[in-house]
């Protein structure tokens, strides 16, 4: 593959990155504060058309390809981790199963706005006791006349909150393991969905994050995507490389922003005389922390353009990400390092980096399930 983006995708990412430089990056430090979804700043991203960059068209998208997709997430989260996180949501795993199984008056009345960031999707699929192990959710979804009904609790809920609409992962054969699982629309206002309490976290706190409650939920049969039980995982692999690759994305950008910042500070602190940039140790330091993130933006991009070529491969997808987000922690991490007794200052940029970073371990599969991933795929 030749690494070098287009013309095309190149512009568009300094679009992105000018965006991010004038509107994000100096209201960042107050999004993580205020912990609230970033309203006026999700509505500007909507303005822009970046909310559908991957979807066609006639449904109000850019029709773009993956690496376009991926530039976006990459610079959003330069800027906030949390910005990104919630637009990531919006134009993917939010908005996907809909537009690829939904009926067309569903994407008329949920997609088309959702893209216009008039409404807002999201996806339950982790619950309590069930978050890598999907097999192991105990939503349930039971055959009623000429729907379901689902009863369950799902947890760690990106943008619950303020959702329209909801894919939710429950079983249809509860002793079918993986295979027992199938994905639904669940619709803002149906009598039994409930948002429940709101999490704290640690870092990402401008994405709000809820537990979800579904009690005896009817919903009609057509809500059942893939039109027929036993499909979920069917329908989940087909996007799951693009969940790896998106948070590998997610995590160059904050690891740029990371790196960015213990530059700058390593040239303006001075000791013993001279800025800390002049040591050994600092230089060793940020050289390590430069090689790391080139390594990971390489592979994530060229998971990224073989999903654009139609041959998506699981195990390059699955490395991108693990090796992806494990180097924003470690960037991440020598950055408070570099900033010394800075980096544990809530003042300073360092700290929320360094919270941030470990969100982007969870989202798309833990470090220990890709490597298993990974593993299977080499010894198959």
């Amino acid at each position: 593959m030749d690494f070098r983006f287009t013309e095309e995708q190149e512009l568009f990412r300094r679009t992105v990155a000018d965006f991010v430089d004038r509107e994000v990056v100096p209201v960042a430090q107050e999004l993580d504060e205020r912990e609230e979804f970033p309203w006026a700043l999700f509505r500007k991203v909507a303005e822009l058309g970046w909310l559908g960059v991957r979807y066609p068209e006639e449904y109000g998208g850019a029709g773009a390809d993956n690496i376009t997709f991926n530039l976006m997430c990459e610079e959003l989260a330069r800027g906030s981790l949390s910005l990104a996180a919630t637009v990531a949501m919006q134009g993917l795993m939010g908005t996907d199963f809909l537009y690829r199984f939904g009926t067309e008056e569903q994407k008329q009345r949920l997609l088309v706005p959702a893209l216009r960031g008039e409404k807002v999707g999201t996806i339950a699929m982790t619950e309590p006791g069930a978050g890598s192990d999907l097999g192991a959710i105990r939503t349930t979804a039971v055959r009623q006349g000429d729907g379901y009904v689902l009863n369950g609790t799902k947890m760690w809920i990106t943008s619950a909150t303020v959702a329209d609409f909801f894919t939710v992962a429950a079983k249809t054969d509860p002793e079918a393991g993986f295979k027992g699982v199938d994905l639904f629309l669940v619709e803002k206002g149906t009598p039994g969905l409930s948002v429940g309490r709101k999490i704290r976290k640690l870092g990402t706190r401008g994405s709000e994050t809820s537990e979800v409650i579904l009690d005896n939920v009817w919903v009609p049969a057509e809500n059942l995507f893939g039109g027929r039980e036993g499909q979920g995982m069917n329908l989940l692999r087909g996007i799951l490389n693009e969940i790896r690759v998106m948070t590998g994305a997610l995590s160059v950008g904050l690891a740029r922003a990371a790196l960015d910042a213990a530059v700058r500070y390593a040239k303006e602190r001075e000791a013993f005389g001279r800025p800390i940039v002049k040591f050994q140790a600092i230089q060793h330091k940020l050289a390590e922390m430069a090689t790391r993130l080139e390594a990971a933006r390489t592979l994530v991009y060229r998971a990224a353009w073989l999903i654009d070529q139609g041959t998506p491969d699981v195990k390059l997808s699955a490395m991108a990400k693990l090796f992806a987000s494990e180097t924003a922690n470690y960037v991440a991490d020598e950055t408070t390092r570099i900033f010394g007794a800075y980096g544990f200052a809530m003042e300073y940029e360092a700290q929320r980096y360094f919270r941030d970073a470990r969100f982007l371990l969870y989202g798309g599969g833990t470090s220990e399930i890709l490597r298993n991933i990974i593993a299977r795929e080499l010894t198959r």
